[in-house]
């Protein structure tokens, strides 16, 4: 009779044995390849494929799986295909999905163990999010517009000399916005620019908590540039009285942070108007994440913008957002928390700056870049204020940028949008 030892190593043989040779070894792989761009539009279905590879000498049987839910979390599908695959070959595993318009979180699994987890979309512009702007919501921005126009703006601009070179110069500027309140920016002007030979301008919106930059001027620019810090960020922070900008006079919309920063980026329009350097018939805005949700805003609130590139657009859709993101969630409801207000009386508040409730006020043109895995500003809540939007417009989704669209031709899209406009 065995003695306890010898039966054990039997029993671990024979169970080794008994298991497919590819993964004994570990020869079997499983690559999710990025299909169709990760997102369709009807009628087409959206799929996903699984490549499994067996460099193992023995055939093997495989278990894939998909698992897919909203962006919510909300449990939509689940299914698994068993595949052969022999010694030293290939096989294909496909996925055929019948979902409602939205995007979606899909897990791959191989024998149980997660191969990969990432977003699809589909008919992204058939995404429903009602505005839920308040009655009194254009009386409350022009009631802000009204109060900034009575603070004299007192423009100042100092050259920052290690920051000019022979392509132009560079000038720290300062400005009064709402209520007084200074705020800064970068001024990059061509050296070719002048009076007579007037420029483009593209006012830069920056993202959140971004740290001070400035465009750098080079031979041949042919626009003027101006990156602007709004209240407490960027070159404001120095003396920021805020403290975290997006919970500061929450539950008071006339104290939120943002009803102050969003007339900063008035005052910054207000600004490169001034300029004798300036076609003021071609002003751009860009911006990026914050600085998206800023460029969507103030091409509603100001008509003197011509076109516009946003990316990323952050402050859309509050309602669903919260339910899809930890960050700016967490601190908001906690703060809400604290100061005891009811969900009723915080939406309704964060209605007077969400996005979605700008967006269809806006009457220049828009491209917007989308980061499909996107996890701080998720392309969801960028299409709930892009399809509010009714003047012309175009999107592009990068599909395998998280929160960022610094693919490499963003800059040379953008730069080319705005030149179209400029010789139309």
């Amino acid at each position: 009779m065995l003695n306890l030892g010898k039966r054990f190593i039997v029993l671990l043989m024979l169970f080794v044995l008994a298991l497919p040779a590819a993964m004994i070894a570990g020869n079997v792989n499983y690559n999710v390849p990025m299909y169709h761009d990760w997102w369709w539009t009807a009628p087409e279905r959206p799929t996903v494929k699984v490549n499994v590879a067996n460099s193992g000498s023995d055939a093997a049987t495989c278990e894939v799986s998909l698992t897919v839910a909203t962006d919510k979390r909300e449990p939509v599908a689940s299914m698994c295909q068993q595949v052969a695959v022999a010694a030293g070959d290939s096989a294909e595993v496909a996925f055929s999905l019948n979902l409602a318009p939205g995007f979606y979180r899909c897990t791959v699994a191989g024998d149980g163990n997660e191969v990969k987890t990432f977003n699809i979309g589909y008919e992204p512009e058939s995404i429903v999010s009602l505005p839920d702007a308040q009655p009194d919501f254009d009386e409350f921005w022009q009631r802000a517009l009204d109060e900034l126009a009575q603070v004299a703006p007192e423009f100042s601009l100092t050259e920052e000399k290690d920051k000019s070179n022979k392509g132009g110069k560079v000038y720290l500027v300062k400005m009064k916005s709402l209520g007084g309140v200074e705020v800064q920016g970068y001024l990059t002007v061509p050296a070719k620019a002048s009076k007579k030979n007037t420029m483009p301008v593209l006012v830069h919106y920056m993202g959140y908590g971004s740290k001070p930059w400035h465009a750098e001027p080079y031979e041949g620019m042919n626009r003027i540039e101006f990156v602007l810090s709004t209240r407490g960020q960027g070159l404001n922070e120095p003396t920021n009285e805020y403290g975290d900008w997006v919970v500061y006079g929450l539950g008071d919309r006339d104290q939120y942070y943002y009803r102050g920063a969003y007339m900063d980026l008035i005052r910054a329009i207000d600004f490169v108007c001034t300029l004798p350097e300036v076609d003021t018939r071609y002003i751009f805005a860009e911006g990026g994440s914050q600085g998206g949700a800023f460029t969507l805003v103030a091409c509603s609130l100001d008509k003197r913008i011509c076109a516009a590139a946003p990316w990323i657009p952050f402050l859309n859709d509050f309602p669903d957002y919260f339910k899809i993101v930890h960050w700016p969630a967490e601190p908001i409801l906690k703060k809400q928390k604290e100061l005891g207000i009811s969900d009723s009386d915080l939406y309704k508040m964060l209605s007077y700056f969400d996005v979605k409730n700008f967006t269809r006020r806006i009457t220049c043109p828009i491209m917007m870049g989308i980061g499909l895995q996107d996890p701080t500003c998720p392309p969801h809540t960028n299409f709930a204020g892009y399809n509010l939007i009714t003047s012309q417009k175009q999107f592009v989704i990068y599909p395998e940028c998280q929160h960022d669209t610094r693919h490499p031709e963003w800059d040379e899209r953008q730069r080319a949008f705005f030149e179209k406009i400029t010789k139309m």
